[in-house]
């Protein structure tokens, strides 16, 4: 039955409408209380990877952002945000999402694999300074494995978001910087990544005004 109160009569459909109520508002607690526990936990790295993010910017670094799905449509949101931040919301900066591109992630997968979509942009594109950022509910994707890995042995800034427990991604070696969201739905870990971008995004914005006053 696609719309179930359509056919619930009188206190039937009071009932069905409480409960979506009450588990309305049980998710909109649960993000809350999550997000949180996350900007809580990670403040003084959130405010280090800023920092260093800033520095990249003002050397004349770049933004690579990646993700699979959902985090894809994450990471061009963070390209965008970065790249456009509106008037009056801070100075534009460069960034790239790298799934933008159907043509190259699309002659990658069918060429090489779909595991070298990232790591063969960033061996192309990136160099020591840039920043690149990849973000993953699970943490365990091989492209974004591989990617990051690659980032590392260019002398990149390297930033991750997960969730659940960091998956391989928290094993990685050449992480600057990692963010885990500790729950183990996949919409509240995206909704989490979103407050904790969009506060990288602030911070990075604030200090680079700081140094130029």
């Amino acid at each position: 039955m696609l719309y179930p109160f359509l056919y619930a009569g009188g206190s039937g459909l009071d009932t069905l409408l409480e409960d979506v109520r009450r588990s309305t508002i049980d998710k909109a607690n649960d993000i809350v209380r999550l997000r949180d526990a996350v900007l809580e936990q990670y403040a003084e790295d959130l405010a280090a990877c800023a920092a260093r993010m800033a520095d990249a910017f003002r050397a004349g670094g770049r933004l690579f952002t990646f993700g699979n799905g959902g985090s894809s449509t994450d990471a061009q949101d963070i390209a965008a945000l970065f790249l456009n931040p509106g008037d009056g919301h801070g100075r534009p900066l460069p960034a790239l999402a790298l799934a933008n591109d159907a043509a190259v992630v699309t002659a990658l997968s069918n060429d090489i694999g779909f595991e070298v979509v990232f790591a063969r942009q960033l061996a192309a594109f990136g160099r020591p300074g840039d920043i690149a950022l990849a973000l993953s509910t699970s943490g365990n994707s091989d492209n974004l494995i591989a990617a990051l890995r690659e980032a590392a042995r260019r002398g990149m800034t390297v930033v991750g978001l997960a969730g659940y427990t960091g998956g391989r991604m928290a094993e990685t070696p050449g992480l600057h910087h990692l963010f885990v969201v500790p729950s183990s739905s996949v919409h509240r870990i995206q909704e989490a990544q979103t407050t904790i971008y969009h506060a990288l995004w602030e911070l990075t914005q604030s200090e680079l005004a700081r140094g130029a006053g």
